[in-house]
């Protein structure tokens, strides 16, 4: 008797779309000068959701409705690919996703030497988004200073490694998945989703924009 062929499913996968604005140093220009300009107590957001940092500044979650060109520039390519990642990760047709009314929170970010922010997720949102302006120095002696990282969410898998579950092929490895934006890099991910930024140890700033998305 010939034994069916083995199966292996990736099962529980987390659908995690990354893409790039090019040309993008133009726009990045004009939204550092407005960021910096605007990183003012006016703008600051007054209900954070955790501890603030001296190091790291966040705006209110309204910039998606300020009229600067550069904004709206920015605010199509990002929500335009948030839809996408929900077309590929969906049985949704465009003319279903047409249908629902797309809202988001958005916001900005500037973090200095140290800053960074802790683990959260964002459970009133159902896809969520980070957009690099400025990534920031890179230092050769802090080599995880200022990554995005994303932690894996299938709690207690790593409770116990041995070398048979230590060497897992991705998407099986039982790791954090680690982003060093670049300027123009957006990634795309469910809101659900645990993560971080690590402090920057860079002696300049480190600038994204950040959104929250659902769909009614």
């Amino acid at each position: 008797m010939v034994s069916p062929p083995l199966q292996l499913n990736a099962a529980f996968a987390v659908p995690i779309l990354q893409a790039r604005l090019n040309p993008c140093d133009a726009l990045n220009r004009a939204l550092e000068a407005l960021f910096l300009a605007r990183e003012s107590e006016e703008y600051r957001n007054p209900t954070p959701s955790h501890i603030p940092q001296a190091e790291t500044f966040e705006s209110r979650f309204n910039l998606f409705r300020w009229p600067e060109p550069c904004i709206q520039e920015l605010r199509r390519f990002v929500l335009d690919r948030v839809a996408a990642a929900v077309l590929q990760a969906s049985n949704l047709t465009p003319e279903a996703l047409a249908r629902l009314r797309f809202n988001n929170h958005t916001w900005f970010h500037i973090t200095r030497y140290a800053g960074s922010f802790v683990a959260h997720n964002h459970p009133l949102a159902s896809w969520s988004a980070v957009y690099c302006v400025r990534p920031g120095e890179s230092v050769p002696e802090h080599p995880q200073s200022g990554l995005l990282r994303f932690f894996d969410p299938r709690q207690g898998a790593n409770a116990y490694l041995d070398p048979a579950n230590e060497h897992l092929h991705p998407p099986f490895a039982l790791r954090s998945l680690d982003f060093r934006l670049a300027a123009g890099d957006l990634v795309v991910f469910p809101s659900y989703l645990f993560h971080e930024v690590t402090p920057f140890y860079g002696g300049d700033t480190r600038i994204t924009v950040a959104t929250n998305c659902w769909f009614a």
